[in-house]
């Protein structure tokens, strides 16, 4: 398993927060979502083999939460 912080600058709210557990949570490969609504990151834990990051960007980019940076952790 990998581990990656993201930066989210348009998290804002509680609402921002279960939509991003809702459909990171619902994506194949993906174990683990915190949403850190002050700090505007998302800590995830993740399957390489299953899925990038790329595509987790991509995911949260068709919510309308694009990436502004990704760190593995």
């Amino acid at each position: 398993m990998a581990q990656a912080i993201l930066t989210v600058p348009d998290i804002s709210c509680e609402h921002c927060e279960r939509t991003i557990k809702g459909v990171l949570g619902g994506t194949a490969g993906v174990r683990d979502v915190q949403v850190d609504v002050p700090a505007k990151t998302v800590r995830l834990e993740y399957d390489e083999q299953a899925v990038s990051l790329d595509k987790i960007g991509a995911v949260l980019d068709e919510e309308g939460y694009p990436v502004a940076s990704a760190q593995p952790s």
